[in-house]
C-alpha cells in the first residue's frame, strides 16, 4: 500500500467527523508498515484502529496510519489457561465472540465494546467490573522511529483506569501489532456490577455461563448506548472520577442520592454519567438529552456525546468543555476525557 494524500477520515472514526489527513496509509503486516514509514514525506501523526475512541478537531497535517493487522491464533495452553493471540486490527467484539464460542472465559463482560483489539491494552478497556489488564498476557509492538520490535508484559504497560504507557509515555511511538490474552478454561463469573443480574433474570437464565453473561451485557449496552452506525459517537466520553472518601461524604450530605463506589485504595469512584445528568447548561436543564445544532448529549446515557449528522470536532469538544465546567461548578469535581483528542 502506497501513501495516499488528502484523504477524508470520516469513514474511519465513529463520530463521523469529516477531517482530512494530509497523508494516509493502511498496513496489515510489519513489512508494509515499515515501507509506509520509509516512503512517507512526513512523520507519523497517529495510528488509527477502529476509530472508536478519538475526536478529530482539525485536519491532520501528517501521516495517519490505519492498522489492519488480522489473524487469531491459539498460541499456548496450560492446566488453567488458554493463550490466544489476535492481530491489532481485528474487531474487538468479533474477537470476544470468537473466544466465547470456544468457551474461553474472561472477555464476556467486555462484549460489544466498539473498536479493535489493538486499542484494548492501550485504553485498558473495561466494563461491568472487568478490565483488560486482568486477561492481558503480552503484546508485540513496532517502534515507529527505530523500526524495532518490542514485547510488552503487564508490568511494562503500567495499566491504570483507562490508561497505559501507550496513551502517555509512549504516545505515538509504538504501533501495537498483536495482543496475547490469557483466558480461563474454568470461568469466574462477574455479575455483581451494573444490571447484569437483573438482565440475566429477565432472560430466564438459571445456570450461569459465559455466553449468557455476554448476551446480558450486549442487551444492556444496546438499550443504553447509541449505535455509531446510526448516530456518530465514541461511547463513554468521560472517565468516572475518583475522589477522597472524606470529600465524597461531604458531597453525600449535600446530594444524598449521588452515586459512588468504593475503590480498593480507599477512594470513591463517582458515576460521571450521574454528575453530568444532574448538572446542565442552566438551572433546571439537564445535559442529558441536550442538543445544540448537530451536537448533543445522548438522551439515554449522559456520558455519551453525539454527532447527529454534521457536527464538527470543535463543536463536540466545546460541548465537552461546557459539561466539564458545569460539573466542576456544581460538585467541585473535575471530569477527565476518556476519548483521545486530535
Amino acid at each position: 500500500m502506497q501513501v495516499q494524500e488528502n484523504i477524508s477520515l470520516k469513514q474511519y472514526n465513529t463520530f463521523g467527523i469529516d477531517a482530512r489527513a494530509r497523508y494516509f496509509g493502511k498496513f496489515s503486516t510489519m513489512e508494509a508498515l515499515a515501507t509506509l514509514l520509509d516512503n512517507s514525506k512526513v512523520p507519523a501523526a497517529f495510528i488509527l484502529g477502529g476509530g472508536s475512541n478519538i475526536l478529530l478537531t482539525k485536519d491532520i497535517d501528517g501521516l495517519v496510519l490505519k492498522n489492519e493487522v488480522k489473524g487469531i491464533e491459539e498460541v499456548g495452553e496450560d492446566e488453567r489457561y488458554i493463550y490466544v493471540e489476535a492481530g491489532a486490527g481485528e474487531n474487538w467484539h468479533q474477537f470476544v465472540q470468537y473466544c466465547i464460542s470456544r468457551n474461553w472465559a474472561g472477555l464476556e463482560n467486555l462484549s460489544l465494546i466498539p473498536g479493535n483489539v489493538g486499542a484494548s491494552p492501550m485504553q485498558n478497556i473495561g466494563a461491568y467490573g472487568v478490565e483488560v489488564k486482568e486477561v492481558f498476557n503480552s503484546l508485540t509492538a513496532f517502534h515507529i522511529h527505530d523500526k524495532t520490535i518490542h514485547t510488552f508484559t503487564p508490568g511494562d504497560c503500567a495499566f491504570g483506569y483507562r490508561e497505559s504507557v501507550f496513551k502517555r509515555k509512549y504516545r505515538n511511538q509504538f504501533v501495537i501489532m498483536r495482543v496475547c490474552f490469557r483466558l480461563r478454561k474454568d470461568p469466574v463469573f462477574h455479575t455483581g456490577y451494573g444490571a447484569i443480574r437483573e438482565e440475566l433474570e429477565r432472560m430466564g437464565v438459571t445456570t450461569l455461563n459465559i455466553k449468557a453473561i455476554a448476551q446480558a451485557v450486549i442487551n444492556i449496552r444496546s438499550s443504553k448506548l447509541p449505535d455509531p452506525a446510526v448516530i456518530g459517537n465514541a461511547g463513554s466520553f468521560f472517565k468516572n472520577p475518583s475522589i477522597e472518601k472524606s470529600t465524597y461524604l461531604k458531597l453525600k450530605e449535600k446530594f444524598p442520592v449521588i452515586v459512588g463506589y468504593d475503590n480498593p485504595d480507599g477512594t470513591v469512584k463517582l458515576a460521571a454519567g450521574w454528575l453530568i445528568e444532574h448538572s446542565g447548561p442552566k438551572v433546571g436543564v439537564s445535559w442529558k438529552g441536550y442538543r445544540v445544532g448537530d451536537t448533543g448529549c445522548h438522551a439515554r446515557q449522559a456520558l455519551v456525546l453525539v454527532n447527529y449528522g454534521h457536527a464538527s470536532g470543535k463543536e463536540i469538544y466545546a460541548l465537552s468543555e461546557a459539561i466539564m465546567r458545569s460539573v466542576e461548578n456544581k460538585f467541585g469535581v473535575r471530569l477527565e476525557r476518556e476519548v483521545n483528542i486530535y
